[in-house]
């Protein structure tokens, strides 16, 4: 009975169907896509995904945009990613528009895909620029940032938005405090911190010409009060903060800030840079602040590396270092129970809270 309604339904979505009929399909596939039982009834027809990725593509507003909401739903699921990547000439056509960034942002979270993607659109000619161009918009597509974040995990991905020329990084720095949507400034922030595991370029980041640690300490940053002494050693954007100063309100977003300025200490040079900017001085604020766990280990790593002792001769470059398995595992082992611990701790104060009166 599902079957012939799934038949009864791609029948109508194809070309051979009037264009109202199409639409209304479109309509009755995207409703069905919005839960998993519907997503697999649609999956199970060979024909309904490529009629879809036909009206995505298609002439008609109205069936176009159901479709292609259509298909972001079924981009969830794995079973679709095989033949919606067979369909991606049609879907990079769509582009800069946000659901077909939402639908490709979904395909690129594997780097097979994310390859497959990137080299669709090198293939078309201007590769990222027509999603950075995007960037320049009053409202960008919220989807924007999880695809540059999602692309930018290749080594290539991060090549074009390091390319010098094109300032293509510093496209990126005003969205970490953007409030407009905090899917973008999740994916741009986190498009940034993959960008800074390449240590070849932390030298040019710190430097005039990027300066990213400003819009990396500015989300973290509060409004507290600096003696003048310790304000003086603050970047320019980060000093004398009004009294409504409000930090980066997701948690996920301020461990993936603190992240980012950790991976450019890698070096000596760009722990130099960080240390003399009044890094420590934000963070040793952020710390008193912050409440979530993952958050404060990250700022504790971070802190330490500033405070603490320079590596020895050959650990110069902490990104260059082998950790050996053994090592790296009990490291691993470690940081769980630290994790459980405190789990049980926040689980010991809740059952030991009073209880509201009846």
């Amino acid at each position: 009975m599902a079957a012939a309604a799934a038949a009864e339904l791609a029948a109508l979505l194809g070309p051979a169907a009037a264009p109202a009929a199409r639409a209304g399909a479109a309509e009755a596939a995207l409703a069905l896509s919005g839960s998993a039982e519907g997503r697999r009834l649609l999956l199970g027809s060979s024909e309904a995904l490529p009629a879809l990725l036909g009206l995505a593509a298609g002439p008609c507003p109205p069936a176009a945009r159901a479709a292609l909401g259509c298909l972001v739903n079924l981009s969830a699921e794995p079973a679709a990613r095989g033949p919606l990547l067979a369909g991606l000439p049609a879907l990079l056509g769509l582009l800069p528009d946000g659901q077909a960034c939402g639908l490709l942002a979904n395909l690129c979270r594997e780097p097979e895909a994310a390859e497959r993607v990137l080299r669709g659109l090198q293939e078309r000619g201007p590769g990222l620029e027509p999603l950075l161009q995007a960037l320049a918009e009053p409202r960008p597509p919220p989807q924007l940032g999880p695809l540059l974040c999602n692309l930018s995990q290749l080594p290539e991905g991060r090549r074009c938005l390091l390319d010098r020329s094109r300032r293509s990084v510093q496209r990126l720095l005003p969205f970490t405090q953007y409030r407009g949507s905090v899917v973008h400034r999740r994916g741009v922030v986190g498009a940034l911190r993959n960008c800074c595991f390449d240590y070849g370029d932390h030298e040019w980041l710190l430097g005039e010409e990027v300066d990213i640690l400003p819009f990396l300490l500015l989300p973290l940053a509060g409004p507290e009060e600096f003696p003048e002494d310790e304000m003086e050693r603050l970047p320019l954007d980060l000093q004398y903060l009004p009294q409504d100063k409000q930090r980066e309100e997701e948690p996920e977003i301020r461990k993936m800030l603190l992240e980012t300025i950790l991976l450019l200490t890698a070096t000596q040079a760009g722990r130099d840079v960080v240390r003399a900017k009044g890094t420590y001085l934000v963070l040793r604020e952020l710390h008193r602040w912050e409440r979530e766990p993952p958050v404060l280990r990250a700022c504790q790593r971070l802190v330490q590396v500033l405070i603490g002792d320079d590596p020895g001769p050959g650990m110069e470059n902490l990104l260059e270092v082998q950790v050996p398995p053994e090592v790296e595992q009990e490291l691993l082992r470690l940081e769980r129970e630290e994790e459980e611990q405190e789990q049980e701790e926040e689980q010991e104060e809740e059952r030991g809270s009073p209880q509201p009166p009846a």
